[in-house]
């Protein structure tokens, strides 16, 4: 029941506009026929002239929208396109017999010698079959606009369709990236508290419990893409935590946060994976551990984060997961607008450097204490 006052109301609008687009062009064509009238010495109002032209035009205003309809219906196009150009060319006739009639019932014919209306007879109505020539032309016309206006409308559904089966395929491709990371570092870290159950059980349990309440964070971001910095970072630090508690004293962690970068938005879970890397390939593999940084700063519009690390001598180099799934990640969330840089300086130091634009996020005070001072292993707020 609803839709019949939609279609109703998409009804009088056609109609409307095609009304107001056809006697838009009234007043040229009767300063045409006034010309036209005075070349062979006859006259006629312009006023007449102009209400004859309204006439013909209205006609044609009327005659649109169902022409439309039939041109959306059936357009030119794919296996029926010989069989509809004929039907179209055919079509003329019933629309030069509609219009015949229409110009009819709307205005009587002028009568030039006796400048006065005529009755209306069937030799008045069929002396409107003369100008067959211009309701024809105006029958090409509504064809070409109806085949123009709805070939527009369908390139644009088009792109729309395949704009959104694009989102839909980034999307899935993010979630399947973001899904990869969970079980990934959640092996890596049982393995290394399996490590700790016969050295160490009680500290194997308060892994146990860590890493569970890690986890317990990570399902609270959600199927959200972007999270404050501030969670981001709080997250990492819960990770390094755990990770203290297997490496002991060969981890160091530094922190450098710029305060004016807790609030932008970053990719959850952006910085696990290249922390875990770190850990990884230039700490835990070295017998004398590391230390790793974690830096934060806002250059202009955008956020820039750093992770360095020291790089033992038998760290294993190369892009793991952890990289590739960073780098697939900010392509798809930020197209060219982001990036992600892995380098290995001279001095044996490890720098992954990422870029976002500075999106801000509302100011939350749930996790943001944890960053607000500086002492030992707390994130450094400059």
């Amino acid at each position: 029941m609803k839709d019949v006052p939609q279609a109703a109301s998409r009804l009088a609008r056609s109609y409307l506009w095609s009304i107001l687009i056809w006697l838009s062009l009234a007043p040229v064509d009767a300063w045409e026929d006034k010309v036209g009238l005075l070349d062979r010495g006859l006259h006629a109002p312009f006023g007449i002239l102009l209400l004859r032209q309204c006439a013909w035009l209205l006609t044609s205003a009327l005659l649109t929208p169902p022409i439309f309809s039939i041109v959306r219906r059936y357009p030119i196009t794919g296996e029926h396109r010989v069989g509809r150009v004929a039907g179209y060319l055919f079509g003329s006739l019933p629309y030069l017999a509609a219009s015949v009639c229409i110009r009819s019932a709307l205005l009587p014919p002028w009568d030039f010698a006796a400048h006065q209306f005529e009755h209306r007879t069937v030799k008045a109505l069929l002396s409107n079959v003369r100008p067959f020539g211009f309701q024809l032309w105006c029958y090409l016309a509504i064809l070409v606009a109806a085949h123009a206006y709805y070939a527009f409308v369908r390139t644009k559904a088009q792109e729309l369709e395949q704009s959104e089966l694009r989102q839909a395929l980034a999307a899935s491709e993010l979630q399947m990236l973001r899904s990869q990371l969970q079980p990934h570092y959640l092996f890596n870290t049982l393995h290394g508290i399996a490590t700790l159950i016969n050295s160490d059980p009680a500290k194997a349990k308060a892994s146990v419990l860590k890493l569970s309440n890690l986890l317990r964070a990570s399902l609270e971001y959600g199927t959200s893409d972007l999270i404050p910095l501030a969670e981001e970072l709080n997250f990492a630090k819960s990770y390094l935590e755990l990770e203290q508690m297997r490496l002991e004293e060969r981890l160091q962690t530094l922190w450098d946060v710029d305060r004016e970068t807790r609030e932008i938005l970053v990719p959850q879970l952006i910085l696990q994976p290249l922390v875990e890397n770190a850990i990884l390939h230039g700490i835990a593999c070295c017998r004398e551990g590391g230390w790793i940084q974690i830096a934060s700063r806002k250059l202009g519009e955008r956020l820039e984060v750093d992770i360095r690390n020291s790089v033992g001598a038998k760290s294993r180099q190369g892009l793991g997961l952890g990289h590739r799934n960073t780098s697939s990640r900010i392509k798809h969330l930020y197209a060219n607008e982001g990036s992600f840089v892995f380098r290995i300086d001279p001095d044996n130091v490890a720098v992954a450097t990422l870029s976002f634009p500075g999106f801000l996020s509302h100011p939350r005070q749930s996790r943001e204490s944890q960053f607000a001072e500086c002492n030992g292993d707390q994130p450094c707020v400059s």
